[in-house]
């Protein structure tokens, strides 16, 4: 859930709005912790304890509402896989000057190779870890070296000078919107993590996952802010910006951007690949008899819509990569209002559990908040494509 959630989209998303908010960040990103912790503790707790996937355990609390939670999922993950090969393209004019659609269009296709070769991506697992270090590290560089107004950050992260509820309800829908929430749920429900005898596992991976995410965001928000407030303008809306790379460039030098431009890239492919398997797996939620064979396939297939709609929309990729994040945070209380129901209305799915009370509550709390922030968001998330 982590590796999916720290992708392309999520590093131009806390680049673009930190350029633009400044310090007054802060306090969105703390804001999507909070809400992130509740939604994925709802929805991972309730999937382990009824044995069952996001749309069977919808179509069992209401009729029908699993067959549209997946076609709202899968629809999310086409557009958040739309972002990626975007972002895989922005990577690959950091690190080679490539054109970002030559380069979104070449990375599909070693996505495509990677997902059909089992041993390429055993050895794409292993690189990825080295390269998050590499990332880590390369963040708490630029962090230190661009020294960043702490102080006034950690003031604003609970006084801020001001509130952008599309920031927040975009960085949210990339943190724990679409696919990715579920994505974490359902690969502990693979590995037999189920069950009320694993719900401790469950939680603290739940928290971890966030905690790793919100930890990241907030090092680079403070490696962006540092080299915005040292009087470097970040290009937000041309053709090939890639604010994150202008900042790790700024602060690092031709080195530090050729690094990030390998580093983002390599987040990028493993997020095509993650949201198209990951979406396809509810395509059993239509066709419960699809084979593992007819998965591979549709995932295939899935990757390469996504890059025939990234090669001819004429939305710049920084803005598709921002857009996805909002749009997925529109549809998210959609599905955290059915798991709720789902934990007040139908306790007799979840034998020998209780769902919490102070959980519920928390969880129709943040039902109301993330309906409201859609709802006031809607307008300035659409104008993302327009950046």
């Amino acid at each position: 859930m982590a590796t999916s959630a720290i992708g392309p989209g999520f590093i131009t998303q806390t680049a673009t709005f930190t350029a633009q908010m400044g310090a007054a960040f802060a306090f969105g990103i703390l804001a999507s912790v909070l809400i992130d912790f509740v939604v994925q503790l709802n929805i991972w707790r309730i999937v382990a304890v009824t044995r069952m996937r996001a749309s069977d355990v919808a179509n069992a609390a209401i009729p029908g509402a699993g067959y549209f939670l997946a076609a709202l999922v899968i629809f999310g993950g086409l557009i958040f896989n739309i972002g990626n090969i975007a972002g895989s393209g922005l990577g690959l004019n950091a690190l080679l000057g490539l054109d970002p659609k030559i380069g979104g269009a070449l990375s599909a296709l070693v996505a495509i190779g990677i997902f059909s070769s089992k041993r390429a991506g055993v050895a794409v697992d292993r690189i990825i870890v080295v390269l998050g270090i590499l990332m880590i590290a390369l963040t708490l560089f630029v962090a230190f070296t661009s020294s960043p107004p702490v102080g006034e950050a950690l003031r604003q992260t609970v006084w801020p000078d001001q509130i952008n509820f599309a920031t927040i309800t975009t960085i949210v829908g990339g943190t724990v919107g679409g696919y990715i929430t579920y994505a974490g749920a359902h690969r502990l429900l693979d590995k037999g993590t189920v069950g009320v005898e694993n719900l401790g596992p469950v939680t603290r991976a739940a928290l971890s996952g966030i905690a790793v995410t919100g930890v990241m965001r907030f090092v680079l928000f403070l490696a962006v802010l540092g080299v915005v407030t040292s009087g470097v303008t970040l290009d937000l809306s041309g053709r090939a910006a890639n604010p994150a790379a202008q900042a790790f460039q700024a602060a690092a030098g031709e080195f530090g951007l050729r690094l990030f431009g390998l580093i983002f890239w390599a987040a990028a492919i493993t997020s095509v690949i993650g949201a198209a398997y990951t979406s396809v797996t509810f395509f059993n939620t239509f066709n419960p008899k699809i084979t593992e064979r007819g998965r591979a396939w549709s995932t295939v297939v899935f990757i390469a819509v996504s890059l025939l709609i990234y090669v001819f929309i004429g939305t710049a990729p920084a803005a598709l990569l921002i857009f996805v994040g909002g749009f997925n945070g529109l549809i998210l209380p959609i599905g955290l209002t059915i798991f709720i129901y789902a934990a007040w209305a139908r306790p007799d799915l979840m034998p020998g559990y209780r769902h919490p009370l102070w959980l519920t509550v928390l969880g129709v709390l943040t039902c109301a908040l993330t309906w409201w922030m859609g709802y006031k968001s809607i307008g300035p998330i659409f104008a993302f494509l327009n950046m």
